[in-house]
């Protein structure tokens, strides 16, 4: 006979497996490739989610994919995705409109620690074309509580001026008391007046000062040991910077073994890991 705490069990594990309905309440072209979101549950509840972790989202028919989740659980009874064209089920997602449903399942992962490692410290946000992404949700979470945090500085690079997000809501950062934002393209156009260069050409221009800063860094994976280099020579040390490899996942919960880095399952023991506990993992960066 199956136990109570059994019972308990299973219902839990069906949970993670099992897509919540939601709303797509707003729908928006970014870039040539990539469209935002705004998701409301079905259920009424926020999705409760931290900075820096993702959903699985699912097109009935289509399959399910994993998204990270854009923006800060501060911005109560909704949540925001941008959502690269990559796929099938990114290609599904592409056709939606406002009003159309999807499946989600999560949030799921590790987050970036805005309230542990990161509270009281100067931060230095390092986002490389799509990871300015998860990393706009941890963004909006330090200015939202912009008290429990010092200085900060953002450094946003993409391959071209056409393939920048969040333009208007940057321009505000770089507006606000104690914010640096800074931005470059890796390929210059006839219009972009702004910095050209791949984004480790901007730390020439950053000016740390007195500490203690921490780091937090996504993008491709080949920048990360560019970016790790030049955070050594601002002296900010391996157990203040924090990584999301948000790369190779697929089912979310740790079955499909598509993430594992060697012992490490990115979608469980991440995507947000600290650099010092990476160092010697092969393959990790």
């Amino acid at each position: 006979m199956e136990t109570s705490i059994a019972k308990e069990q299973s219902a839990a594990e069906k949970d993670i497996y099992l897509p919540q309905p939601a709303t797509l309440t707003r729908v928006e072209p970014m870039t040539g490739l990539d469209y935002f979101y705004e998701v409301t549950m079905d259920s009424g509840k926020d999705l409760g989610h931290m900075p820096g972790q993702f959903v699985e989202v699912s097109v009935t028919g289509v399959g399910e994919a994993p998204i990270s989740i854009s923006s800060s659980p501060t911005r109560k009874g909704v949540f925001e995705m941008v959502i690269r064209r990559v796929g099938n089920v990114t290609q599904a997602l592409h056709k939606k409109k406002a009003g159309d449903k999807v499946g989600i399942r999560g949030p799921f992962g590790t987050t970036f620690p805005v309230d542990t490692n990161l509270k009281g410290k100067n931060i230095i946000f390092i986002g490389g074309g799509i990871g300015m992404v998860p990393l706009r949700s941890a963004i909006q979470y330090v200015l939202d509580k912009r008290k429990d945090y010092g200085k900060v500085v953002i450094l946003s690079g993409t391959r071209t001026p056409q393939d920048r997000l969040f333009t208007a809501e940057m321009a505000e950062w770089g507006k606000m008391e104690n914010v640096v934002l800074l931005e470059t393209a890796d390929q210059p156009a006839p219009d972009w007046k702004g910095h050209v260069g791949v984004i480790t050409t901007l730390f020439p221009m950053v000016k740390l000062g007195g500490g203690p800063w921490a780091a937090v860094v996504c993008g491709p994976p080949i920048m990360y040991k560019f970016v790790i280099r030049e955070l050594r020579h601002l002296q900010v040390p391996n157990q203040n910077i924090f990584i999301s490899l948000e790369r190779r996942m697929k089912c979310g919960v740790g079955k499909c073994g598509h993430c594992q880095i060697n012992g490490l399952y990115v979608c469980q023991d991440g995507p947000v890991f600290r650099y010092k506990d990476l160092f010697d993992l092969q393959e990790a960066i």
